[in-house]
């Protein structure tokens, strides 16, 4: 029999935290299980690092981080993350991963739209975000903040992890076939490695359509949901001709024009185009869980949040401009919970909206 490929949903991560797959000092608890990923903890030491850095084939984080640390930080009382800096934190969690079992990592949504800049490394490590199957052995995420400094305290879940078994990464042509079966998209499907979305830019004159980082703000703590007002942090963009120039450097917050949809079966990721379109980037938090915009969970669609830097020069950005697609995968099996209301996910249905740490804007 042919062996089955796919992400792995819900309930057999929690069979893998029972066996020993996952584990961690402090027991995993229930909000970690996503539907078809698992929150990572920060944990309580950190250290101030001046470079990024992988370990490389054979080499563990320990061995090499005495050659970039600058100082140790206990986080337990919290600790400052600046801006501008780059830092090491080693998490919670550790794995025992089967040999037929590798991981891919990515920022939690609400990490991405804070600017963020989070990477998870793994022991022997040539590549962020990437677990190699078998993989045993500790986890650390590296954290940047480019816009914004945040407080940080042990157990604040700032990535998230998904396992598969083998690739089942959906061809176009089978995309097609499961567009045609389950609609993902509110109008025209552009299949091309991958599901296409681009950018709204078409409000009226004088809407908001997207924020901007202020470049001196105060401190964000972490864990204050429905905090902050968005007017200390981010000024509004408009774009009264239908474009946005965006400055190098600065970091946007815009939304994709298309509205789109996750089935139960399946999980997908948020992938880049190349630069060949511009030199700016589109993806800081990427992956999209089952259910996401499925009206069986409370959704009708839902528009992806864009985190939006420039690069190198000045660059004008088109409404309806394609910056980005999102890559199908099959899940292994139909998770047990969904992305939705159900769980009390933050961004089921969203619009352009910022992280849960903001107040809700007033309408424009």
């Amino acid at each position: 029999m042919t062996e089955r490929h796919g992400v792995l949903p819900s309930q057999t991560l929690r069979r893998m935290i029972a066996e020993g797959e996952i584990r961690a000092d402090t027991p995993i608890i229930d909000a970690q299980i996503q539907p078809a990923s698992l929150d990572l903890r920060l944990g309580q030491r950190a250290w101030r690092v001046r470079a990024s850095f992988l370990p490389g084939a054979g080499r563990r984080v320990a061995d090499r981080l005495p050659e970039f640390q600058m100082h140790e930080i206990d986080l337990s009382g919290g600790a400052v993350l600046e801006k501008g800096c780059v830092y090491l934190v080693e998490l919670q969690e550790a794995l025992a991963l089967p040999g037929d079992v590798s991981a891919a990592a990515n920022a939690k949504s609400s990490t991405g739209r804070l600017d963020l800049f989070t990477r998870l490394i793994a022991d022997r490590a040539t590549e962020f975000d990437r677990i190699e199957a078998g993989y045993q052995g500790p986890l650390f995420a590296e954290i940047s903040p480019r816009s914004f400094s945040a407080l940080a305290r042990p157990g604040m879940r700032l990535n998230q992890i998904r396992f598969r078994r083998g690739q089942a990464v959906y061809s176009d042509d089978e995309l097609r076939a499961l567009n045609a079966a389950e609609q993902l998209v509110n109008g025209p499907a552009h299949i091309d490695d991958g599901l296409g979305f681009s950018v709204d830019l078409s409000d009226a004159i004088g809407d908001v359509v997207g924020y901007r980082a202020k470049p001196h703000t105060g401190l964000i703590d972490l864990d204050l949901i429905g905090h902050y007002d968005p007017a200390d942090f981010w000024e509004p963009v408009t774009a009264p001709r239908g474009h946005v120039v965006l400055d190098p450097g600065a970091f946007y917050i815009l939304v994709s024009r298309e509205a789109v949809h996750v089935p139960p079966d399946c999980a997908a990721e948020m992938a880049p185009y190349l630069a060949l379109v511009g030199e700016f980037r589109v993806h800081y938090a990427g992956f999209f869980d089952p259910g996401f915009g499925h009206a069986a969970a409370g959704g009708s669609g839902s528009r992806g949040v864009l985190e939006v830097r420039c690069h190198e020069a000045p660059f004008v950005l088109e409404h309806g401009q394609d910056v980005g697609r999102l890559v199908y995968e099959r899940m292994l099996e139909r998770p047990d919970i969904l992305y939705g209301a159900d769980m009390g996910s933050n961004y089921q249905g969203q619009g352009l909206k910022l992280s849960k740490h903001f107040k809700t804007p007033p309408a424009s």
